[in-house]
């Protein structure tokens, strides 16, 4: 994929042509072709090929080790494949495999005797299609993987053209067909089948932004690293699926979400327009479906487990947690059915456009413009000096504060801690780490008093179905989980106002 333009071009697109990949349900791949989308765009005669892909590797991985895939195709031809990106690599969802430059001795010779891992067998169809925004190539892949004790159906759209035609084209298909750019590069998934386990994640955590020379290379790969996060958490949002599934899966999308949603408002004396406002907007939507599910996940898992353990076999404490698993599970279908919905296909298709039409360019003016171009670390430090200053406002005199003003403060705590991990690689080093360290202690010391004040709230809704007496149970361990988690936080607090942020020596 060619690089997305500078920022003297032409609304962010000209004379770029890109190539994306999303991942179809092989159901639905099937009627591509019959699509109202496709068949109204068709630009010209549909050519299908037999397609055979075999990848191999050494009989110790090593070449899956460095994210590399050895691709042999039905007449022989091999091409080294790049199938996870380098942790540095700005990184945008939906960027097929990129091919390596050949080494200077064969693969069989460098690493040892190449063996086949995983196999693609199916066909190869190529649909030139003329959209409203310009020519497309459409490309689809369907078929099976197969691997020695196990295969699986698999679809891919290759869709190639000038960036507003790709998007274009995209958006419209996503309305009802469940077409997202892919968690895995297809050689991934391929020895993911083999080896029984899930694709590796293509990014994770927080973005590494220390090869940031500006604000805006910052906020690119940002957006770009954690939407991928997004997408490799998103289908683990199910109760039940499997090791990382379930209440981890969602656990990890709430933590990438609200690290999204953490750096628009970071970058946004810079880079603010209504394209970000309209984006962040749709993060939020999805927040508050992932909210209930967290917070049941938390209650079961924690103050629900320890009244359970303390009162073991008390018909009233397990009929009030049938009840909270009931509503976990309406949760848990509710954020399935966002998910697997056209809103989250349109927010994550509206990420890409920002990466690629970079819309906070667009009319903005000069001292906005010369922002986007400072220097990351004179931004970086300014805005972790302002929300430093609101942090230690809010919490000063904090052993008066009410669970009120607690909860302000846990509120700008979080607003740093997450600016802070952003732009921790700028300033590596044992100043840095303390002072993450201590100040993600006292976030969860007053988390602690948060989730209790929502476990409150969450057996309260239970009604009229669950014993009274256990409600004033579960609320009464809760008071007093509340005091103790009180006390350690103005303790974490002490030891924060010790700690000398680390952005100040510049």
């Amino acid at each position: 994929m060619e690089t997305p333009p500078g920022p003297d071009a032409d609304a962010g697109t000209a004379g770029l042509r890109l190539a994306l990949e999303f991942a179809l349900d092989p159901a639905a791949a099937g009627r591509l072709s019959r699509h109202p989308v496709v068949a109204g765009a068709r630009g010209g005669r549909t050519r299908g090929t037999a397609e055979e892909l075999i990848w191999l590797d050494s009989a110790d991985g090593s070449l899956a080790g460095r994210g590399l895939a050895l691709e042999q195709s039905q007449r022989g031809l091999r091409r080294m494949l790049r199938i996870v990106p380098e942790p540095a690599q700005p990184w945008l969802p939906g960027s097929p495999e990129e091919m390596v430059k050949a080494p200077e001795k064969l693969p069989d010779q460098a690493e040892g005797p190449m063996v086949p891992i995983a196999a693609f067998s199916g066909r190869r169809s190529l649909m030139p299609l003329a959209t409203p925004e310009g020519p497309v190539q459409a490309v689809l892949l369907t078929g099976k993987l197969r691997a020695v004790a196990d295969e699986a159906p698999a679809a891919r759209l290759l869709l190639e053209g000038a960036p507003e035609a790709v998007l274009g084209l995209a958006t419209r298909l996503a309305e009802d067909l469940p077409l997202l750019p892919p968690r895995a590069a297809l050689a991934e998934e391929g020895r993911a089948l083999a080896r029984g386990e899930a694709p590796r994640a293509r990014r994770r955590g927080p973005p590494d932004l220390a090869d940031a020379a500006t604000v805006e290379e910052a906020l690119l790969g940002a957006i770009g690293h954690l939407l991928e996060v997004m997408l490799h958490q998103a289908p683990a949002c199910r109760p039940g699926s499997g090791p990382g599934w379930g209440p981890e899966g969602v656990h990890q999308m709430r933590v990438g979400l609200r690290r999204l949603r953490s750096v628009l408002k970071v970058f946004r004396p810079a880079a603010g327009c209504p394209a970000l406002q309209e984006f962040d907007a749709g993060l939020k939507a999805l927040a508050d479906r992932l909210g209930p599910a967290r917070d049941w996940d938390v209650f079961l898992g924690g103050l629900g487990a320890k009244v359970a353990e303390a009162l073991p076999g008390d018909k009233r404490i397990a009929a009030l947690l049938k009840a909270a698993e009931a509503k976990r599970q309406a949760a848990y279908a509710a954020l399935r059915a966002e998910l697997d919905g056209s809103g989250f296909r349109r927010l994550v298709l509206a990420g890409l456009g920002l990466l690629l039409q970079r819309p906070w360019r667009q009319e903005a003016e000069a001292d906005r413009l010369a922002r986007l171009e400072e220097s990351l670390p004179d931004f970086a430090a300014a805005l972790l000096d302002k929300r430093w200053h609101k942090l230690c406002s809010e919490g000063e005199d904090i052993e008066a504060h009410s669970a009120e003003a607690l909860h302000e403060v846990r509120l700008e705590a979080k607003r740093l801690r997450y600016a802070t991990e952003l732009f921790a690689p700028l300033w590596p080093g044992k100043a840095t780490r303390r002072f993450q360290k201590r100040l993600s202690a006292l976030q969860e010391e007053l988390g602690i008093a948060n989730d209790t004040a929502v476990a409150r709230s969450l057996v309260a809704s239970l009604g009229g179905g669950v014993p009274a007496w256990a409600i004033g149970a579960v609320e009464g361990f809760a008071t007093a989980r509340v005091a103790d988690a009180r006390d350690r936080a103005i303790g974490a607090w002490d030891d924060l106002m010790l700690a000398e942020p680390s952005w100040t020596k510049l």
